[in-house]
């Protein structure tokens, strides 16, 4: 279990205006994603270091974005000024996310431009919409295919502010070790920084190292 990336609803003026300035202040390449046509909603991507990447995504005009779960989030966060969505753990074994969460992974496939498919099976959007604060959990079919390897990852996660409790989050995951024990393979570790919620709880913001240096989104 790892964090895989991060998702950011697009802004009043649209996916393409919301990559561009959020690939300008992180001095990163974007690129086209392409079609999600099971959750009716479009995307961009920026590839950060460490197998991870920051998913641009906004709802397209179609029946999906109202029935499916994604595509639902996703417009409704538009429809509210866009921004952070939220954070996406990748798990080598769904089975075991699915007896967490207790219901099965739905798949998910995206198109790219130059026509190649991507796939993946994808779960807990609906724990995301009813407490923001906890990820979803995303399995990738051909991690040849993912995502951070589009573009040099020049800029890599660091923190991410939630407003939350880090103990639910850690329900939510299923972790029953102490805080920090916690871990596997994968460095360098993201640091976490949780705050009381006022109001509803989820990802406040998220904090990157550039070629300018450190931002915060």
């Amino acid at each position: 279990m790892r964090i895989d990336h991060v998702v950011y609803a697009a802004e009043p003026d649209g996916l393409v205006a919301t990559s561009k300035r959020l690939g300008e202040k992180l001095a990163a390449d974007v690129v086209d994603g392409g079609i999600h046509p099971r959750f009716g909603t479009r995307n961009a991507l920026i590839p950060l270091a460490n197998h991870r990447f920051l998913e641009i995504v906004e709802p397209l005009d179609h029946p999906a974005s109202d029935k499916a779960p994604f595509g639902q989030a996703v417009k409704a966060r538009t429809e509210n000024g866009g921004g952070w969505l939220g954070w996406v753990v990748e798990v080598k074994d769904i089975a075991g996310a699915e007896r967490l969460v207790g219901r099965q992974a739905v798949p998910g496939n995206r198109h790219r431009p130059d026509g190649v498919e991507i796939t993946w099976k994808q779960l807990g959007v609906k724990g995301l919409m009813s407490d923001p604060q906890v990820p979803f959990f995303i399995h990738w079919d051909d991690d040849a295919q993912h995502p951070s390897h589009d573009a040099a990852g020049g800029v890599a996660l660091e923190k991410l502010q939630i407003a939350g409790s880090p103990d639910r989050v850690r329900e939510w995951l299923g972790l029953t070790g102490e805080p920090g024990v916690d871990r596997d393979e994968w460095e360098p570790e993201v640091e976490f920084d949780f705050m009381a919620p006022h109001g509803t709880p989820g990802l406040l913001s998220v904090t990157f190292s550039t070629p300018n240096g450190t931002v915060t989104v």
